[in-house]
């Protein structure tokens, strides 16, 4: 079954498309449903916006292909209809929101936008201004449906990002699951002298195996040394070796050893004998080298970010993108040139420099592409929530975090698992307080 989010991928504003320009986002008022060319109606009105029958079909269309290229199962036809319909209205709500919020685009962000949807379709601006007139669209609503997405990108973020909430009891608690898999990461070097017992041993035969370890005891005590001790008493195959297990992460060594040594320092032994089902334990601690949370890999990247409105529009942004990335790659244009070009991001006058991030910065598909990369490396494109990106590494550093940018960086990686939520709730009060009116198809 196909869930909501799979339809949400196709529906980031679907305000340039590669094969079908027109939107359908007339204004609602004064057009009559019954008279529309073609065949098409107006589903719903959404404050002074309509969603129409048109553009419901062409994204039913595109889910239908989308789900065949990725083997997924559609629902239902009317409860993906449905699904269509309200995301539709979704867009409509926030284009309206974004609208009276009163923010602008300047006019060089939107030519620059206008470029790339061009270069995108392999059209020069004046081709894709005919393009647009055959298909009945002018330029100058061609430009307003883009303003129209910058737009409600810019305020999505903004308004999502403000709702996100993150407490000092959050970050306590993501602080101690952090040092608890950083003393699972540790790993030690244990020595061991086993005396083994036999399952079901007799009273006699248990009696004379706790001799055998009080006597290594004893010897470990009076200070001879362990690893001869173990040698001589030990019935482990490691006892040649002095009993040494050799350096294991503190996750691949048993649970009762992992407690046994607990507080234990380098050098120290058990003061005790531990029990298991194999038998009697006698462990010495040879080393430990304890993972540090706050010891991370600091990553410099730059980047090239191309918007798009929808998965058709995304898959001519990747093959720019793949031509960007040979033409970079076989010396013909320059990384930093080409950001300050065509980037649609606040990075492109520094010819797409991040400066130094920490890990949790970014949204998890752009870290985990960089994160891939050897230095000087240039990834392919890599789609996320803001568009398409070519990433390059310039260098990385290894970094102690001070305690306030340990909680900053835990900070990030948290309101990043909580956006989705939170843009969920966001749209579902923007249309709480829309005016939507559905209307029937004409007879």
């Amino acid at each position: 079954m196909i869930p909501n989010t799979f339809i949400r991928r196709l529906s980031w504003l679907a305000l340039a498309l590669a094969a079908g320009w027109a939107t359908g986002t007339a204004v609602a008022q004064g057009t009559n449903p019954r008279n529309s060319r073609n065949g098409d109606f107006i589903v719903a009105v959404v404050n002074t916006e309509a969603v129409t029958s048109v553009e419901v079909t062409q994204r039913l269309e595109r889910a239908t292909a989308e789900a065949r290229r990725s083997n997924a199962t559609l629902p239902p036809a009317d409860v993906l209809r449905q699904q269509v319909v309200d995301l539709l209205i979704d867009e409509r709500v926030q284009i309206t929101f974004a609208r009276d919020t009163g923010q602008k685009v300047d006019d060089a962000e939107l030519d620059r936008a206008v470029a790339n949807v061009a270069a995108q379709n392999q059209l020069t601006v004046p081709q894709l201004r005919d393009r647009l007139r055959e298909e009945g669209m002018e330029m100058t609503r061609f430009r307003n449906n883009l303003k129209d997405q910058l737009l409600v990108e810019r305020v999505r973020e903004r308004e999502v990002q403000s709702r996100i909430r993150i407490s000092d009891a959050d970050i306590d608690r993501a602080l101690d699951e952090q040092r608890k898999r950083a003393s699972a990461d540790a790993q030690m070097n244990l020595a061991q002298i086993l005396v083994s017992v036999p399952e079901g041993a007799s009273p006699a035969v248990l009696a004379q195996r706790q001799a055998r370890v009080d006597e290594a005891l004893a010897r470990i005590k009076a200070g001879e040394d362990f690893s001869k001790v173990a040698r001589d008493l030990s019935e482990d195959g490691n006892r040649v070796a002095g009993g040494e297990i050799g350096m294991r992460p503190a996750n691949r060594l048993p649970d009762l050893f992992v407690e046994g040594v607990k507080g234990l320092a380098v050098g120290q032994t058990t003061p005790a004998a531990l029990r298991s089902p194999a038998g009697f334990h006698i462990l010495k601690v040879v080393a430990r080298e304890e993972a540090d949370p706050f010891r991370i890999t600091q990553t410099r990247a730059r980047h090239i970010l191309l918007r798009t409105s929808d998965r058709a529009q995304t898959q001519g942004v990747v093959q720019r993108l793949d031509e960007l990335r040979r033409q970079i790659e076989g010396g013909k244009r320059k990384f930093d040139d080409v950001a300050r070009e065509v980037s649609e991001d606040g990075s492109a006058p520094g010819g797409g420099d991040l400066g130094w991030a920490s890990p949790g910065q970014f949204v998890p598909e752009f870290e985990e592409a960089m994160n891939k990369l050897a230095d000087n490396g240039i990834s392919p494109p890599v789609v996320s929530r803001f568009g398409v990106h070519l990433i390059q590494v310039l260098e990385r550093r290894k970094t102690t975090l001070e305690p306030k940018e340990v909680r900053e960086q835990i900070r990030n990686q948290l309101r990043e698992t909580k956006y989705e939520p939170a843009y969920l709730d966001w749209v579902k009060e923007l249309r709480l307080r829309a005016y939507i009116e559905m209307r029937e198809p004409p007879l």
